[in-house]
């Protein structure tokens, strides 16, 4: 009998040893779980959240004012700029992590919910293209292409911007067929009667030399091109060349045109205001006033995008030419990166933001749950109260007196 006590005794103790450590067990079970949750939508299912929101923009087309014949072709082309993949010089590994992966979750949910035709990068891909060798070049680019990642039926093209290939001063035809290497060196691109001119604003220095003379040589022929494609009689100087589409070119371009500052530019994603009225220098932070009246001239666009401002902008020149400048796709250049949707016919247009999730937004979350974990962890050591029983405490408390 004495033994049978014995045995019992020592099974309630074994019982009351292993109740901590499967307490222990559950809270650390739910620790981890939070973590995961809060890892799986802060990495991923808030790109999905936020870009699920948008949607093509519609784009009026003949058939809907009534007009007869065939439809016009639809073009679902997606515009983004200064992706600045950091380089080896100035890229700290952890920054490259983090920005980087918020540029292949956005760009990749964006693929897969949108499903863009074409994707155009407006300068600026790379950090360091401007000075670095050949062989951190080669690490960029298998970088990028993992980033960028895209199906077959999907078209990429870029512009070069100035950390690409540098400024006019450190630019050189190394740079730029390099450059052109990895992406389609073509300036002049046509796709469902669409024409798409894109150009080297860097080599629209003005001063002559070798490369913007030729830069400047190749859009006197695309214009030439252009012109000929709106003469309803083919004029004999327009030689057996292929015909273009009869559609007035949309201009693709790393620079802006030429404003004196970005003071007229309005809504949560353009220059902060200390920055607003600062005026702009000519070749530095757009183009001159000349350049940007030659490629008007030269090229009569209906539609201008740019870049390199790394904010938002929206600039009426001449006789009504709408140019948009594109923010940063990158955290890296500001806490709100988005891209523009564009449905595009021969003759039409259409345009649409599409924000992608704010850094604060992540990081906010992230601390909110850090700060919920160690709470509960306090909770569990009891070195503090649970919040539900202090809140319970509280009211018996209250209704007792």
């Amino acid at each position: 009998m004495a033994a049978e006590d014995t045995a019992s005794t020592r099974l309630g103790a074994g019982r009351q040893h292993l109740r901590p450590l499967k307490r222990r067990g559950l809270v650390l079970l739910r620790l981890t779980a939070i973590v995961f949750a809060v890892l799986l939508f802060c990495e991923f299912l808030i790109y999905y959240l936020v870009i699920f929101r948008c949607s093509w923009p519609a784009v009026k087309t003949p058939a809907d004012a009534g007009g007869l014949g065939t439809p016009e072709p639809v073009l679902r082309a997606m515009f983004l700029a200064d992706t600045h993949l950091l380089g080896a010089v100035r890229g700290h590994w952890l920054d490259k992590l983090r920005r980087e992966w918020q540029m292949e979750r956005a760009f990749q949910t964006a693929l897969w919910l949108l499903q863009p035709e074409v994707v155009f990068i407006l300068g600026d891909v790379f950090d360091e293209g401007k000075w670095s060798s050949s062989q951190a070049w080669a690490d960029d680019v298998g970088r990028f292409w993992k980033i960028f990642r895209h199906p077959p039926h999907v078209q990429l093209r870029a512009v070069a911007g100035n950390h690409d290939i540098g400024f006019h001063y450190q630019m050189n035809t190394y740079k730029i067929k390099r450059f052109e290497k990895v992406f389609n060196p073509e300036r002049l691109f046509s796709w469902k009667g669409i024409n798409f001119v894109m150009i080297n604003s860097v080599a629209l220095e003005g001063d002559s030399c070798d490369i913007c003379s030729g830069a400047e040589a190749e859009l006197l022929e695309i214009s030439h091109r252009l012109n000929c494609s709106r003469e309803e009689h083919r004029p004999q100087e327009c030689g057996d060349r292929q015909r273009l589409p009869a559609s007035a070119p949309i201009l693709l371009q790393h620079f802006p045109l030429y404003r004196r500052n970005d003071a007229n530019c309005s809504g949560k994603d353009a220059a902060p205001p200390d920055e607003k009225y600062t005026p702009f220098k000519e070749r530095y932070d757009a183009l001159s006033q000349e350049a940007s009246r030659k490629l008007l001239w030269w090229l009569r666009p209906r539609l201008v995008l740019s870049g390199h401002t790394h904010s938002a902008c929206e600039v009426l020149h001449g006789a009504g030419v709408l140019e948009v400048s594109v923010p940063s796709f990158s955290w890296r250049n500001r806490n709100n990166p988005s891209f523009i949707m564009g449905s595009v016919t021969p003759t039409e247009y259409a345009l649409a933001k599409c924000y992608l999730p704010c850094e604060d937004t992540v990081l906010t979350t992230y601390c909110t749950a850090a700060g919920g974990l160690v709470l509960l962890t306090l909770v569990h050591a009891g070195l503090v109260a649970s919040p539900f029983h202090f809140g319970w405490n509280m009211l018996r408390k209250f209704k007792t007196t």
